[in-house]
């Protein structure tokens, strides 16, 4: 059924994220939402352990980490990153990044309206990120890309 036009947008760390699906919606099979990530922004290294991810460059220039191997991807390119795979992106360049990401199975979008919620911050309060984080099957590993 087609999903009427109250979508949800999320402002958290400079990056607007626009759910589009949620789990609900989907009886949990998928979660999708749109995201405006900021030069430089990349969230820290961390492991979905029970969903596979996948990202659509809409527009802007990334840098994927992923398990070790890096590569700079730009629009219409697609990454798929299997759940249990350690990765993390930055975004280059002077632009924002604009990505399609696609958790399968949903419940992933429910993160960041948490993390808006109580304002947290990045190194600031990553005990509490990573706490909210293992509820949403996400294990922190690592630091941002510099």
């Amino acid at each position: 059924m087609p999903r009427n036009n109250t979508d949800q947008t999320i402002q958290w760390l400079g990056t607007r994220y626009k759910i589009l699906l949620t789990a609900d919606e989907t009886d949990g099979k998928i979660g999708m939402f749109e995201s405006v990530d900021q030069p430089g922004y990349g969230p820290p290294r961390h492991i979905h352990h029970e969903e596979d991810e996948t990202f659509y460059i809409l527009s802007g220039e990334v840098l994927f980490w992923l398990a070790g191997e890096s590569r700079t991807l730009g629009p219409a390119a697609t990454v798929f990153i299997p759940r249990g795979t350690d990765h993390t992106f930055r975004v280059l360049g002077d632009l924002p990044a604009r990505m399609l990401t696609i958790m399968t199975p949903g419940d992933f979008e429910g993160f960041f309206a948490e993390m808006a919620k109580h304002q947290l911050r990045i190194p600031e309060d990553m005990d509490k990120i990573a706490e909210i984080g293992l509820r949403y099957h996400l294990e922190l590993t690592g630091p941002p890309l510099s």
